[in-house]
């Protein structure tokens, strides 16, 4: 389970492997053993079946209380993700000025974004607690339009990646890890289907060339010497854009999630786990009975040990850009009007990333700013 700062608030750790390793009963050579393989394989089947059935069950509680989860069995090799750690430690020590030579237009969310570039409690209407904005800096990548047979894929939502050229292993480290994570967000949206109960096929619209990122994140350490309070590193109040996010990251504090009772709790995943968080597009398909997770990093000087405090990875799953998004009618109650309008994959996306890269404050997601002006800091 992961560790959280406060007995009450409990993140539950889910194994989905039941989902990324099924493997087929192996077929007998021998005739006569036939009957007896195909009735192994309906048993191994049935037995399949039932554990696929209690994770979902296990996710389907996890998203309606603590709207986040973490799991393991996803079935990613601690060398891919040693791999990863290891690409972002070279590409963020990097010398400011060729880290800034892969920064490009902030629009097409690919390359280097240097710190206090974004914004993102914006993307929820919020300002700031600092009054300025977020010290990170980050790189992206994700699915490009020359990935798929589609020729109309809007070039702004699937621009070309760029690659630095140190560290050397940088692009293949990074890309090993990105594959593996859309494997996992594969799936997990198959883990959303049968926990929501929907037709098998539900996620294919969302899924022929969905919006994928992989944004790498690492947190300046503050000067030795700075008082015990909370460091301006970090990352203001959002939540995340899409469908599902998955969160890798070293095993130091500073990620905090706003619990059902208002109040921001810390977050360390557990070695060789993930987080899985829920994001905007998720929201909508429930109503709210699967609310997007509400997070934010606040990064302290006692927390960190060298020139950066934190790294993580985020895998975004954000699903077709064209998918359009609407409540599923088991979520709205006779006589009722679901809480969200429909709106496109583009549509939601947009108006979040002109509120934390533009600067324009987002006035749609009004009850998400509401929770966090009312939320309590345990720290404060």
């Amino acid at each position: 389970m992961a560790a959280s700062s406060h007995p009450a608030f409990e993140i539950p750790t889910i194994d989905i492997s039941p989902y990324t390793d099924a493997v087929p009963a192996p077929r007998s050579p021998d005739a006569d053993a036939a009957g007896e393989a195909r009735a192994s394989g309906a048993s191994a089947g049935a037995g399949l079946a039932r554990r696929q059935r209690s994770t979902a069950e296990a996710f389907d509680a996890a998203a309606r209380s603590v709207g986040i989860a973490e799991i393991v069995g996803h079935g990613i090799a601690p060398a891919t993700v040693a791999g990863l750690a290891e690409a972002m430690k070279g590409f963020f020590s990097l010398p400011t000025g060729e880290k800034l030579a892969l920064r490009i237009d902030p629009e097409l969310n690919r390359g280097y974004s240097p710190p206090l570039s974004e914004a993102l409690s914006k993307s929820i209407g919020v300002d700031s607690a600092s009054h300025s904005n977020d010290n990170f800096e980050s790189f992206n990548s994700g699915a490009a339009a020359s990935e798929f047979a589609q020729s109309n894929l809007p070039t702004e939502h699937y621009a070309e990646n760029i690659w630095p050229a140190s560290p050397p292993q940088f692009r293949a480290q990074v890309s090993a890890y990105y594959a593996e994570a859309q494997r996992v967000s594969s799936a997990l949206t198959r883990v959303f289907t049968d926990a929501l109960g929907l037709q098998p096929e539900f996620f294919d619209a969302f899924n022929t060339a969905p919006v994928d990122t992989l944004r790498l994140n690492a947190y300046p350490a503050p000067p030795d010497g700075d008082p015990v309070e909370p460091s301006p590193a970090g990352m203001g109040a959002h939540t995340d854009f899409g469908l599902v996010t998955i969160l890798w990251a070293d095993r130091m504090p500073g990620l905090q999630v706003l619990d059902r009772s208002n109040t921001w709790r810390d977050v360390v995943a557990r070695e060789g786990a993930l987080l899985v968080l829920l994001g905007d597009l998720t929201a909508r398909l429930t109503n709210d009975v699967w609310p997007a997770t509400l997070h934010r990093v606040v990064v302290r000087p006692s927390a960190g040990q060298g020139s950066h405090h934190r790294r993580s990875a985020a895998f975004f799953h954000d699903g077709n850009i064209d998918a359009v998004v609407e409540t599923l009618p088991a979520f709205i109650d006779a006589g009722e009007h679901p809480i969200y309008e429909p709106i496109t994959v583009r549509e939601n996306l947009v108006s979040k990333l002109r509120g934390s890269r533009s600067g324009q404050r987002n006035y749609a997601a009004a009850r998400e700013a509401l929770r966090v002006r009312d939320a309590t800091d345990p720290a404060a």
